[in-house]
């Protein structure tokens, strides 16, 4: 039986510069890019009080 995801996929738009600095920060703390930037919007919403 598949498990059901409950990610959702959408193409994002960003800046060359914003991307590497992404990728780099990525990196060093040992994240893929794509869970780096979900790590960075799970932290902005906690911080703006939207995510538990």
């Amino acid at each position: 039986m598949a498990k059901e995801s409950k990610n959702k996929s959408f193409a994002l738009r960003i800046d060359v510069e914003m991307m590497e600095a992404i990728e780099k920060w990525a990196a060093d703390e040992f994240r893929s890019t794509n869970g780096q930037i979900v790590y960075i919007l799970n932290q902005a919403l906690k911080k703006a009080g939207r995510l538990k």
